[in-house]
């Protein structure tokens, strides 16, 4: 035993130099040297003493190398060791080894992030000008800002005031949708459409190998093969290829030495499983129940993609709505407590004019209830500024310009207050049709469907029907033109060797388990996704009629904050003369006061509650982009699209239809989908309301008359940049009755905007006018966006000198 161990005994130190406090390794590492030393010489068949001292070495270390790594593997870290270390490692472990590293990645900076001012504040209170924009330029602006859909996820709207800033960029940044998600969905390598249909490209192959061999006790032999092929599968599944290879062969003593050469080519079409268009467009060509990545299936998830775009779009432009009534919301409420700090003002002064003349109410309590009143509505309108300033900020963010750029953004529109007439029925049928998250659904449904069709294909066997010729040729030489039977490509280019197979060849499993398993789950697939619908549109129903209950209610609450309105300003006016000749107490004026101020603000939130109540029906039932004005455009296809669309249009145009008698549907997708449902004449939206309205006392009813809207301005025909892509103006559709169309809304004229009434008066008249549609602009990116031309010039109204903004400050 000693004689075989002698190897290890001296090579093991060796070891132990390089792993000085690996405890438990060195065990580890003789035990592996001593079974392989053993191995070495049993199979080698030598003796210790018969090894000259060059083999030993060269054998343990090969063996003892090879141990080595394999005790590295269970080996735990160790920490080098350097024969010129100074023992300083410490700072600069805690300064670079161990720090937290910063992203290399620089990025442009938008403009308004480096060029955004001290904001607005009550130390900063006065903007170097003021902004008049309507919402139609609010709107434009936000899309045209919009690469990523923005949200006012975090912002809080109320009758108390803004809380909140936005926050879901930063928080849930891939959670936000961008311009770029369809496209990136398009163009994904493993579900896109293009990577669905790189499944039947052809695809070239080579093979360029050189070997030798030599086995004690056979002929030693050289060989080589060179040779290239092209496979190709088609949508119906039917597999070609085509081969060409040459093989090189010599063995020492053999007979067959030289090339061979031969071309193959063949088809294989299966007749059961996997055969058809229908299947492979759906299933693609993995082969494999429950794996269904073919072109259909990725068509319907860039479909769905669009579907996504477009709600985010809808979001966007509902968030610019909200910011925009709230901040006209915030100025109105502004300028009521300002109102109630002036009149307590104007009190207080007179409380002390009366109290430094000694007449009878100048009393100390007078005097200090005046100020105390004075400094409760001080309070209110700072925190009331304050908000103007938070809301102004969020439609900033919304529309995704800097959050202080100097000017005050003051919406120029005035909102809705005429009734509305709502007809269910009609706008639960739109509803059904235009909502976004039913028609994504939708979508998911028609996917459930291909993949049963798919899922019941795998049930059938495997039935494939093949064919191939071979030309065959071989020679002791590859070429050689001189002589072409001594030559492998002579004697194949002859074709005097050939040959053919016909074949069919069948499998199929015992149980069909997994297939089954595969249309089973297929079917509940399908039934969920089913019952998933159903109960969306029984939810969407729902919503319409809450929304049905808030607008009823925003409206009639508003009818009555006016009246509220106006009997607190007749109050004020008679408690006010009742006190100068000292017929009532200072309490009465005082609370009377603080409930004009309270009336004149709940009245203009009543409004504005109407106007987000009215874009809420539009948002729920799908056409508030068209309510809007907004289009959603897409650019520019690919040259090699158009060129595929002529293509089968020509042959569309030559073909004749013949009717076999039978029929098999596989429709995928209706028609395109029309975002303008009405054409000129029809009432645009399901939306009338009534103007000419006049208020003449707090009980007077409305009339419920209807009247016709008139023609709506469509978008118009635009050539794109390279004057070849036209945006077609939509075809509408269907038109429903005048009198049927549920929400409807029909301006007096075309010109004046739409007006509030003005509490002060004892008879108004409420008008509004039609937003005008912006004209969509092409875009080149094969993305859908949405793009509009640039905004009207906007222009900022000079400051006013200190008395006009002492008494108005932020209001025309």
């Amino acid at each position: 035993m000693s004689s075989d161990f002698g190897s290890e005994r001296w090579f093991s130190p060796f070891f132990s130099l390089f792993m000085p406090e690996c405890s438990g390794i060195k065990l580890h590492f003789d035990a592996y040297l001593a079974v392989a030393c053993i191995l070495s010489k049993r199979i080698i068949g030598y003796k210790e003493e018969n090894m000259s001292f060059l083999n030993k070495i060269s054998v343990v270390l090969l063996l003892g190398m090879f141990a080595f790594l394999i005790n590295l593997v269970g080996c735990h870290p160790q920490q080098p060791f350097y024969l010129t270390e100074k023992g300083q490692y410490q700072k600069y472990m805690k300064t670079h080894a161990t720090r937290i590293d910063y992203p290399d990645a620089e990025v442009p900076k938008l403009n308004e992030v480096c060029g955004a001012i001290d904001p607005l504040t009550l130390a900063n209170p006065d903007p170097s000008s003021f902004w008049d924009i309507s919402l139609e330029e609010s709107i434009q602006i936000a899309l045209q800002n919009c690469k990523v859909v923005r949200t006012l996820n975090g912002v809080g709207f109320s009758s108390a005031g803004t809380s909140g800033a936005p926050g879901a960029l930063l928080s849930s940044p891939n959670a936000v949708g961008t311009v770029y998600d369809i496209a990136m969905t398009e163009s994904n390598p493993q579900y896109g459409v293009e990577a669905a249909l790189s499944a039947f490209d052809a695809t070239l192959a080579a093979t360029t190998q050189w070997g030798k061999s030599d086995v004690p006790g056979s002929p030693q032999t050289d060989n080589g093969t060179f040779g290239v092929g092209i496979n190709q599968t088609a949508p119906t599944g039917t597999r070609y290829y085509l081969n060409q290879s040459n093989q090189y062969q010599f063995a020492t003593g053999g007979f067959a030495n030289g090339w061979s050469s031969y071309i193959e080519g063949g088809v294989v079409q299966p007749l059961l499983r996997g055969n058809g268009i229908q299947f492979n467009r759906i299933a693609g060509t993995s082969g494999q129940p429950g794996v269904y990545n073919g072109v259909a299936i990725a068509r319907i998830n860039t479909d769905q993609a669009i579907n996504d775009f477009e709600m985010a779009t809808r979001n966007l432009v509902a968030d610019v709505e909200k910011a925009y009534w709230n901040l006209y919301y915030a100025y109105h409420r502004l300028e009521s407590v300002k109102s109630g700090r002036d009149g307590a003002q104007q009190t207080w002064s007179q409380i002390w004019a009366k109290k430094v003349a000694g007449a009878k109410e100048g009393t100390a309590q007078n005097e200090a209830q005046s100020r105390n009143n004075y400094y409760a509505f001080r309070g209110q309108t700072e925190a009331a500024q304050t908000n103007l300033f938070r809301t102004e900020a969020a439609l900033r963010s919304i529309l995704g310009l800097a959050v202080t750029d100097g000017r005050l953004i003051r919406p120029s529109n005035e909102p809705i207050t005429a009734p509305i007439k709502l007809d269910w029925q009609s706008i639960i049928t739109e509803a059904l049709y235009r909502s976004p998250e039913l028609r994504k659904q939708k979508w998911e449904v028609k996917k459930r469907e291909l993949e049963l069709i798919a899922a019941k294909n795998f049930l059938l066997p495997q039935v494939d029907l093949s064919a191939g010729y071979r030309w065959n040729g071989a020679g002791d030489e590859l070429i050689n033109q001189g002589h072409y039977q001594s030559n492998a490509i002579g004697s194949l280019t002859s074709g005097n060797y050939s040959g053919w197979t016909v074949g069919v060849t069948a499998s199929m499993p015992f149980g069909w388990r997994r297939e089954l398993a595969g249309v089973r789950n297929a079917q509940l697939g399908l039934a969920k996704s089913r019952a998933v619908l159903q109960d969306q549109e029984l939810e969407l129903t729902h919503q319409l009629a809450d929304s049905f209950r808030e607008i009823a209610q925003a409206y009639q609450t508003s009818v009555t904050m006016l009246q509220r309105r106006i009997a607190a300003g007749d109050e004020v006016s008679a408690v006010t003369a009742a006190f100068e000749i000292s017929a009532t107490t200072l309490d009465q004026v005082l609370n009377a006061q603080t409930r004009l101020s309270e009336a004149e603000t709940e009245y203009y939130r009543a409004v504005i509650d109407y106007n987000i109540a009215i874009m809420t029906l539009h948002y729920r039932k799908g056409s508030l982009l068209e309510y809007d004005n907004v289009y959603l455009v897409e650019g520019s296809w690919p040259s090699k699209a158009y060129f595929d669309a002529k293509r089968r249009a020509k042959a569309e145009d030559a073909s004749t239809r013949i009717n076999y008698g039978f029929t098999r549907p596989k429709v995928v997708s209706r028609h395109r989908y029309q975002q303008f449902q009405y054409s000129n004449n029809a009432i645009s939206n399901g939306v009338t309301t009534e103007v000419n309205t006049t208020i003449t006392e707090p009980t007077q009813q409305h009339d419920e008359k209807l009247l016709e809207r008139p023609p709506v301005i469509k978008p118009k025909v635009i050539e794109s940049e390279n004057g070849t892509t036209p945006i077609p103006t939509p075809t509408p559709i269907a038109t429903p009755d005048v009198t049927t169309n549920g929400l409807q809304i029909s301006p007096s004229t075309e010109k004046e905007f739409r007006q509030i009434p003005q509490p002060n008066t004892a008879s108004t008249t409420n008008s509004f006018a039609i937003r005008p549609v912006p004209i969509p602009t092409p875009n080149n990116t094969n993305t859908k966006q949405v793009s509009f031309t640039t905004p009207t010039s906007l222009t900022a109204v000079p400051k006013n000198d200190e008395t006009t903004l002492l008494n108005n400050r932020y209001l025309k």
